[in-house]
C-alpha cells in the first residue's frame, strides 16, 4: 500500500488511471464468493402472484411489448391520455426483470446520456432537450409522488470524480458547461471531494446538486405496474413475443400460447429483440454487471463519509458507478461493458467471474478501508447500446408500431420521457419534444457481423488505452468524426 493508502499501486497512478492494476487475489475473489446471483433490488419487493401467461386471442387499442420502463410509463400515459383506450402490456418475464431493475438506480435528468454528449450531436437543440430532460425529472418525481409509490427516491444529486490528472480538466469542462445551461454544479478540489467520501484515489469532483436523485429501480418499476393496473392497463406475464406483423389496419403479436389483435403497437424491449429486423442493425446488446455488499456498520460507513449520499462516477471511459442503497450497502458497477459475437442474450451471460473480480479488486482500491467487507449479490444483463449513447425513436410496420430504444445509460429517466414521446409519434401527436431533430433523426447503424466485432473490441481495447495516455488516439477521433463517438 502506498502512502496516500492505495491498494497494490505504483507511480503509474500518477500519471494514469489507478485501475491499471486491475487483477484480482485471492482476497478479492473471495468477497464475492457467496454472493447470490441475482439482483439485489428484486430481493427488496415484496412477494405477489405473477400476472398469467396470455392464453387466448384479444383485442385491444394499444399493445405494448415489455414491462420495465419505458412500457409501463407509456401504459400509464396511454391510460391518463384517453382512459377509454383498451391497453395490453406483453412481458416476457417479470415486469421489470430486464435492465429497469438490474440497473443503479441513477435518476439523472438527461436525455441524451450527459449534457456534452448531447451538445455534440445536437448542438442546435440542446438548449431544449436540456429543458424538456429536466422538466422530466421533475414530473417524473411528482408522479412517484402522485401514485404514492415507494422508491426510496433520495434526490441527493451526483459525483463525477477525477481519478487520473488528465480527468481533471475534463471535470472543469463539464462543469462550465453544466453551469452555462443552468445546472447547479460544483467543482470540488481534491480536499473536498475526499472530505465528501473517503477515498484515497480522488483528485476532483464535480457535484451536479440538480437533476439527479438515487432510486430503487425495482420498487419504481413496480410502483408503475401498480398505478397502470389501477388505470385499467391488462398485463401478461411470462409472455413473449414470437412475431410481430401487420394485420389488416393494425398489428398482430404472437406468443406461444396467445395472440393479441391491436389498432397500435409500441416496441420497449430494451436490449432483447425488437421483434422488428430493420432495428437489429442499431442496437447492440452490452453487458454490464454489478457488486451490491452487505450493510456496512455505522464505523465502516463512517470510514467512507458519504453523508450526503450522492451517486457517484469515476471519470474514465471504463468506469464505475456506485451508491448507497436504503439500508448502507454500497452497489459497486460498471467498468468492464461486454459484447460477445453475434449480440447474444440471455440468463447464462448474467454471470461473468472474470468481470466481477475486476470490479471487487477495484472497490477495495476506490476504498481500502473497507477490506474484509463481503459482498452478498453479484449480478449482470445487457442494456441496449446503440451509436448514439442515447434514447432514439421511429415508426415501423407501416406507422402501426412506434419505438424508443438505445439508452445506453440513464435510462431511469429518459424512460419516462421514451415512453411518453414514442406514444406521442405513434398517435401522430405533435409536440415541442416529435418536432426535435433528436427524436425524428436514428442514429448511425453498426455494421454486420464479423465487423461489428472487431470494430466493438478495437474500440474497447482503444477506449483503455485512452484512460492510460489521456489521449483519445486516431481511432477513437475518426469515430468521433463519423458520429460514432464511443465515450463511455
Amino acid at each position: 500500500m502506498c502512502s496516500d493508502g492505495c491498494r497494490n499501486c505504483d507511480h503509474r497512478q500518477l500519471v494514469s488511471s489507478p485501475w491499471l492494476n486491475d487483477a484480482p487475489n485471492s482476497a478479492d475473489r473471495l468477497a464475492f464468493a457467496d454472493a447470490e446471483p441475482r439482483s439485489y433490488w428484486l430481493q427488496t419487493l415484496p412477494q405477489r402472484q405473477p400476472h398469467n401467461p396470455l392464453e387466448q386471442v384479444l383485442d385491444c387499442d394499444l399493445l405494448i411489448i415489455g414491462g420495465g420502463f419505458t412500457g409501463l410509463w407509456a401504459a400509464l400515459h396511454a391510460k391518463e391520455q384517453a382512459p377509454e383506450r383498451a391497453v395490453v402490456v406483453l412481458e416476457g418475464m417479470r415486469c421489470g426483470a430486464g435492465a429497469s431493475s438490474r440497473n443503479g438506480g441513477f435518476l439523472n435528468y438527461s436525455l441524451t446520456h450527459g449534457i456534452q454528449n448531447g451538445r455534440e450531436r445536437f448542438p442546435d437543440e440542446i438548449g431544449v432537450i436540456e429543458r424538456l430532460g429536466m422538466r422530466n425529472y421533475e414530473e417524473l418525481c411528482a408522479d412517484v409522488a402522485r401514485y404514492g409509490i415507494e422508491a426510496e427516491l433520495e434526490p441527493t444529486g451526483e459525483l463525477d470524480v477525477a481519478v487520473a490528472p488528465h480527468q481533471v480538466p475534463e471535470l472543469e469542462e463539464a462543469a462550465r458547461v453544466l453551469q452555462e445551461f443552468g445546472q447547479r454544479a460544483e467543482l470540488l478540489g481534491r480536499d473536498q471531494i475526499r472530505a465528501e467520501i473517503h477515498s484515497p484515489l480522488y483528485l476532483a469532483g464535480l457535484w451536479l446538486q440538480t437533476g439527479a436523485a438515487i432510486v430503487n429501480p425495482a420498487k419504481l418499476v413496480e410502483g408503475l405496474r401498480d398505478a397502470s393496473m389501477n388505470a385499467g392497463v391488462e398485463i401478461f406475464e411470462h409472455s413473449p413475443v414470437r412475431r410481430l406483423r401487420e394485420r389488416g389496419d393494425g398489428v398482430e403479436a404472437i406468443t406461444d400460447t396467445g395472440a393479441v389483435r391491436a389498432a397500435k403497437g409500441l416496441l420497449a424491449t430494451s436490449a432483447y429483440d425488437p421483434l422488428v429486423p430493420s432495428l437489429r442493425r442499431y442496437i447492440a446488446p452490452i453487458y454490464d454487471y454489478a457488486l451490491m455488499t452487505e450493510p456496512l456498520s455505522e464505523a465502516q460507513l463512517a470510514s467512507v463519509g458519504w453523508k450526503r449520499r450522492q451517486g457517484v462516477g469515476d471519470s474514465g471511459n471504463q468506469f464505475h458507478y456506485y451508491r448507497l442503497s436504503a439500508d448502507n450497502r454500497i452497489l459497486w458497477g460498471g467498468y468492464d461493458a461486454v459484447y460477445r459475437y453475434g449480440g447474444p442474450v440471455g440468463p447464462e451471460l448474467d454471470d461473468d467471474e472474470s468481470t466481477f473480480g475486476r470490479l471487487s479488486h477495484n472497490f477495495f482500491t476506490n476504498f481500502p478501508q473497507l477490506e474484509g467487507v463481503r459482498f452478498t449479490h453479484r449480478w449482470g444483463g445487457a442494456i441496449d447500446t446503440c451509436s448514439r449513447f442515447s434514447v432514439f425513436f421511429g415508426r415501423a410496420l407501416g406507422g402501426r408500431v412506434a419505438y424508443a430504444l438505445g439508452y445506453t445509460g440513464l435510462g431511469v429517466g429518459a424512460s419516462r420521457f421514451g415512453g411518453r414521446t414514442a406514444l406521442d409519434l405513434l398517435d401522430r401527436r405533435a409536440t415541442e419534444a416529435t418536432a426535435l431533430e433528436f427524436v425524428r433523426r436514428r442514429p448511425v447503424p453498426f455494421p454486420p457481423e464479423p465487423l461489428r466485432s472487431a470494430v466493438i473490441q478495437l474500440t474497447r481495447n482503444r477506449l483503455a488505452a485512452a484512460d492510460r495516455s489521456g489521449q483519445r488516439g486516431i481511432w477513437l477521433r475518426t469515430l468521433d468524426r463519423l458520429g460514432l463517438g464511443f465515450d463511455s
